[in-house]
């Protein structure tokens, strides 16, 4: 017999229920929910969330899930995050045909065979399993090559943690492993890397010791020149302003006609 005011499911965790999917969408039929989200609500029983048929953006991110049970009658879910919960499985998954988005990190997946659920998803493009800003991983990805095995048993993925594999843009992220392999200390004996040399010549940031030129000395005395001669053309005119000025003001009044 359950404890009085206690729902299945509420001894360890908070389980879904119609009121509460209800309260948190405004919707009164659960076949009309569209988007659900229900992150660190402390969910460890999934409850009727398999009677939103319609579901097809779902974020279950936070809680403390063990299992995904309900979720195999969502055949319209395109997006799903179930990280950091405590899930061994995604079994339930591989009914959900038009899943595009799964983000699993977090979870306590050990093996990638855990994954071989998902290689019937025909619409799977995205997948994320390690996410490091958050600090979310599962047991599988401690493994060097977990990427790689991931890919060769979902090859329809284009991107694995945030990484794109496939397509436009993939050979960046290669070049970028590429790289960090190269810069990572190797534990193998083996020469020792050459010592970085400078690549310019010595001495070939220090200032130049003026100098005099002549031709910088022949500019300046003929600038010089030609300054003078402003100044000797712009006493001329202002004697011949003045000049004119006189000559004018000792002419008399002009002579007036009526037309």
């Amino acid at each position: 017999m359950e404890p009085p005011g206690e729902k299945p499911g509420e001894a360890g965790g908070l389980q879904i229920t119609p009121q509460l999917l209800k309260l948190r969408t405004g919707e009164f039929s659960l076949e009309s929910i569209l988007l659900l989200k229900l992150r660190c609500l402390g969910l460890a029983d999934l409850g009727c969330l398999g009677e939103c048929l319609g579901l097809e953006w779902l974020d279950l991110s936070g809680n403390a899930l063990t299992h995904l049970g309900p979720l195999a009658s969502l055949r319209q879910l395109a997006v799903l995050n179930v990280s950091n919960n405590q899930l061994t499985s995604l079994e339930p998954l591989a009914t959900c045909e038009n899943l595009q988005r799964l983000n699993a990190a977090g979870n306590l997946l050990a093996t990638p065979g855990q994954l071989q659920c998902l290689a019937g998803l025909p619409c799977l493009e995205y997948l994320r399993l390690r996410d490091p800003l958050a600090r979310l991983s599962n047991p599988l990805c401690a493994s060097p090559s977990y990427r790689a095995a991931v890919r060769e048993l979902l090859p329809g993925l284009k991107v694995i943690d945030g990484e794109r594999v496939i397509g436009r843009g993939s050979e960046f992220y290669q070049l970028c492993r590429d790289l960090d392999s190269s810069l990572r200390p190797s534990s193998s004996p083996g020469p020792r890397a050459t010592e970085a040399q400078p690549w310019v010549e010595p001495g070939y940031w220090e200032s130049w010791p003026s100098r005099s030129s002549s031709i910088l000395e022949e500019a300046c005395r003929q600038f010089q020149d030609t300054l003078q001669e402003c100044w000797d053309l712009e006493r001329q005119a202002s004697d011949s302003l003045a000049q004119a000025e006189q000559a004018l003001s000792s002419v008399g009044p002009t002579s007036s006609f009526v037309f």
